[in-house]
């Protein structure tokens, strides 16, 4: 009898963690301990446990969003929220222009409206550590990094000219069921000027030196630390209140225990 409560409440657990790992639209990230690339110098971080949208924001989301949040309308937001070049690709307060897709990612949007928008769903926009964890993924393996194919494609997705103009989804989703973290557009993050690239140190300088000038041959090490280095260098010169034609964001939901 014991034995068979014991399998019952196993089976239970189960069957609640795959149903809680399933959550409608994001997709269950298990944390670790991990090296993050450029601009860390090789510290170790922790990622926990935590819960990420499979696909980016999309412009018709954001449009149920300032219907329901109108001081995040274009001619009602605040200037110090955002720029001149918030949703400038929409029409109007509720309508976008002709030219754009309802499922596509939505741009123009500043740190401080991705922020609101995230919070207001209950969720909150991923740290870089969270982000960068996610996204060294291919299909298959939860770090790929060291791949050449692995980096030589996202390198390929990041000269594409007008990216941000294609649909969701339309990328191969990684091993953790999360969609577009490369070859869409840059997302914005919670924490995205935490980290620097300023040159201004003798290692600083050495490494780009050796990335951008080195006369040997580019290997997988090369390829990775590129487009880490893009990465880290686009977050390093924003503005909470940018709004760029490239720049979109997802949110993440953290997992209480």
């Amino acid at each position: 009898m014991k034995s068979q409560a014991f399998r019952l409440l196993f089976v239970l657990l189960v069957f609640q963690t795959v149903l809680y790992s399933q959550s409608e639209g994001m997709a269950f990230i298990q944390g670790s301990r991990y090296i993050p690339l450029y601009g860390r110098d090789s510290t170790v971080v922790e990622v926990k446990d935590f819960e990420m949208d499979k696909y980016p924001v999309t412009n018709a989301e954001y449009v149920d969003f300032v219907k329901k949040y109108p001081k995040w309308q274009k001619s009602k937001v605040i200037k110090l929220f955002a720029d001149d070049s918030y949703l400038t690709n929409w029409k109007n307060d509720l309508e976008l222009k002709g030219s754009e897709n309802s499922s596509s990612p939505v741009t123009y949007v500043s740190w401080f409206a991705a922020k609101a928008y995230c919070e207001c769903q209950g969720k909150r926009l991923p740290t870089v550590d969270e982000w960068e964890y996610v996204a060294m993924a291919d299909e298959t393996t939860k770090d790929a990094r060291i791949k050449p194919s692995y980096n030589e494609q996202i390198l390929a997705w990041y000269e594409a000219p007008r990216s941000n103009e294609n649909l969701i989804g339309q990328t191969p989703k990684n091993v953790w069921g999360v969609f577009d973290l490369h070859g869409l557009v840059w997302e914005w993050t919670l924490d995205f000027n935490s980290v620097l690239i300023t040159g201004e140190s003798r290692k600083d300088v050495d490494k780009d030196s050796n990335l951008f000038c080195g006369s040997a041959a580019v290997n997988a090490t090369d390829l990775m630390n590129y487009a880490a280095f893009m990465r880290y260098a686009i977050r390093g010169s924003l503005k909470a209140k940018y709004s760029m034609k490239n720049l979109g964001f997802r949110c993440v939901k953290d997992i209480n225990e």
